[in-house]
């Protein structure tokens, strides 16, 4: 079972939002996960261009360390999300990760995977954030174990909370990778999910070959 953490902050080790996640990873690592911590601030993420290549041949035009952190990600069980909140969103480096992975949208490429989010703030919009970044995690195909927001500017002792809170977060994701926890909401949603895409896909053939080639390697196409 391994865990992956993304931290978008760009304060590296003074990173209150780097705390979140780490006690998640921790909390998972003390339920038996194999875990992994990625600052995104270090990775060179171009932003996505609209280009459509990935569609068609499963291949995208820019040469970066996306291509890299997807495969972490893909090689995991569970994803954790973490980022400050910047204007009520994710700082740009997070967001051109997320704008990078239409294709993996598409073609529902976390399924089966889970995953929660974390955000700091100063004084508001916390819980905004980790509901934006947990919807990203339902969009790709994930179930969502949960998350925690918490806003340090109108009480700094709240962090510490937080973490406890973070840590038992991710004693819960390794749970659920186990099987021992189920989401049958979240699984329906997924089913329904699965069945438009997989039209749009039918529909534009030609355009999504690539896309087209994975649902009837994955047996969802009809």
């Amino acid at each position: 079972m391994k865990i992956i953490g993304l931290n978008a902050s760009p304060k590296g080790k003074d990173s209150n939002t780097l705390r979140l996640v780490n006690a998640v990873l921790a909390g998972a690592k003390d339920a038996g996960a194999e875990t992994e911590l990625v600052d995104i601030y270090t990775l060179r993420i171009e932003h996505c261009t609209a280009c459509g290549t990935c569609y068609a041949k499963g291949e995208c035009t820019l040469l970066d360390d996306f291509p890299d952190l997807f495969e972490s990600m893909m090689n995991a069980d569970g994803i954790v999300l973490g980022a400050p909140n910047y204007v009520d969103c994710v700082p740009a480096p997070m967001k051109a990760v997320f704008d990078r992975m239409a294709d993996a949208i598409h073609c529902q490429m976390l399924t089966g995977k889970f995953g929660c989010s974390v955000c700091t703030a100063g004084g508001s919009g916390e819980h905004e954030v980790v509901g934006y970044m947990n919807k990203v995690l339902m969009t790709l195909g994930a179930n969502v174990v949960g998350g925690i927001g918490v806003a340090i500017g109108r009480d700094p002792a709240a962090l510490g909370k937080a973490e406890k809170e973070a840590r038992e977060l991710g004693k819960r994701l390794a749970r659920s990778i186990r099987g021992e926890i189920s989401y049958p909401e979240q699984d329906e949603g997924h089913r329904q999910r699965r069945e438009y895409f997989c039209q749009l896909v039918k529909n534009n053939k030609d355009k999504f070959a690539h896309e087209y080639d994975w649902y009837v390697q994955m047996g969802w196409m009809k």
